[in-house]
C-alpha cells in the first residue's frame, strides 16, 4: 500500500507542478492562496512545490509585492513541456517492454509517470502502441513490503537480514547481506551482494531471488559500498543472466542444423568467436564465461543440436545431466 500511495503521490505532484507552471507563465501573478485553491491542496503544499521548482528545475520564481503573486524573472519552461510527442511515444513503447514486470512495484512507479506524460501529449491512446507488444510471459508476484525494505537498504547502504530457501537447498537458512544491486531478468527480481553468513569465515558474494526472501529486516548497521560492485563485472564476459560462478572458463560448443543460425543471432559473450564448417554442417562458438550453470541450461535447451567440446569438466557435467534425463525415457 505504501508503494502504491507513493506512485500516486508522484503523479499528482507532476500534475500539480504543470498547473502551477502554466499559471505563473500566464502572467496573472498567482498567489499561494490562488494556487492552493486551484489545485485543491494546502498553502504549505504549494510553497513546497514552488521551492521544488526553484531547486530541481532552476526556475527563477520571484514574488511581486505590488501584484501580490508569483512571476518568472527569466523565461522558463517545464522540462516536461519540452518533451516531444515522438519522445513520449518511445517512452510508451518502453512501458510495453516493461510489461513483463506488470503487477510489481517498479512497474507501478514507472508506468504511472509514463501514463501522465503520454496523456499530457495525447499519445496515450495511440493505435500504433498496439502494434508493438510482448508475447504473454510468466509473471512473478513480488511482496511490496519486501521490495521497499530492499530499496531502502540499497539507498542507505544498510545491512539486510532475512530467511531464505535456495534452489538446491530445501532447508531455510538465515542470511546477513550487504546488498549491492537489484538485478532484473525475465520479470524476476534478484538481489546481489555480499553474504556475511556464507560458508567460510570471510563470507562471499551471492545472488538471492527476491520472491524466496522471507522475514526481511533492515538493520541499523551501515556498510561501505565497494567501488567495483557491479554484477556485470563478475560474469567473466558471459551474458547469460543472473548467475555467477567462482571460475571463469573457456567454452567451445558445436551447434548443428537450424541451431547454427540461432547461436549466431545473439551476443552470448563479450569475446565470442564463430567458426563455420559447411561440409559438416557445424558452427562452433568459442567464448569465456563464469556462468557455468546458465551455459549448461543454454546448451541443453538445444537438445541434440548442440554439443560441448570444452572444457572437459563441463563436457562431463553435460553428459551426466543427459544420462540422468535418460532415466525418465
Amino acid at each position: 500500500m505504501a508503494a502504491e500511495k507513493r506512485h500516486i503521490d508522484s503523479r499528482l505532484m507532476l500534475e500539480r507542478l504543470s498547473k502551477i507552471h502554466a499559471k505563473i507563465k500566464s502572467g496573472c501573478y498567482p498567489s499561494t492562496k490562488d494556487l492552493a485553491f486551484d489545485n485543491e491542496v494546502s498553502i504549505p503544499t504549494i510553497s513546497r512545490d514552488i521551492q521544488f521548482l526553484r531547486e530541481r528545475f532552476n526556475a527563477e520564481i520571484e514574488y511581486d509585492s505590488v501584484n501580490r503573486g508569483y512571476y518568472y524573472k527569466k523565461d522558463f519552461d517545464m522540462p516536461l513541456n519540452l518533451i516531444s510527442s515522438k519522445d513520449v511515444l518511445f517512452l510508451s513503447l518502453a512501458k510495453q517492454l516493461l510489461s513483463q514486470y506488470e503487477g510489481t512495484p517498479i512497474y507501478k512507479e514507472i508506468s504511472s509517470i509514463i501514463d501522465f506524460l503520454s496523456d499530457s501529449q495525447g499519445v496515450g491512446k495511440s493505435d500504433f502502441l498496439n502494434r508493438i507488444a510482448l508475447p504473454p510471459l510468466p509473471k512473478v508476484v513480488i511482496n511490496e513490503e519486501n521490495w521497499n525494505t530492499v530499496v531502502e537498504c540499497l539507498q542507505k547502504n544498510l545491512v539486510l537480514e532475512f530467511d531464505y530457501n535456495g534452489r538446491w537447498k530445501t532447508a531455510t537458512s538465515h542470511r546477513i547481506l550487504r546488498p549491492y544491486q537489484v538485478l532484473l531478468q525475465d520479470g524476476m527480481y534478484f538481489v546481489f551482494g555480499f553474504d556475511e553468513s556464507a560458508d567460510g569465515s570471510k563470507g562471499g558474494e551471492r545472488i538471492f531471488y527476491l520472491s524466496r526472501m522471507k522475514n526481511l529486516e533492515k538493520t541499523n548497521r551501515k556498510f561501505d559500498l565497494p567501488e567495483n560492485f557491479e554484477f556485470a563485472s563478475r560474469c567473466g564476459g558471459g551474458r547469460f543472466g543472473a548467475f555467477k560462478g567462482a571460475e571463469k572458463l573457456q567454452y567451445e560448443i558445436e551447434f548443428y542444423d537450424d541451431a547454427r543460425q540461432f547461436v549466431k543471432d545473439c551476443v552470448w559473450a563479450d569475446d565470442q568467436e564463430f567458426y563455420d564448417d559447411e561440409e559438416e554442417n557445424i558452427t562452433t562458438i568459442k567464448f569465456s564465461s563464469s556462468q557455468s550453470m546458465k551455459v549448461l541450461e543454454w546448451v541443453l535447451s538445444q537438445g541434440m543440436r548442440a554439443r560441448p567440446i570444452a572444457p572437459e569438466s563441463f563436457v562431463e557435467r553435460w553428459k551426466k545431466e543427459i544420462r540422468g534425463m535418460s532415466l525418465w525415457a
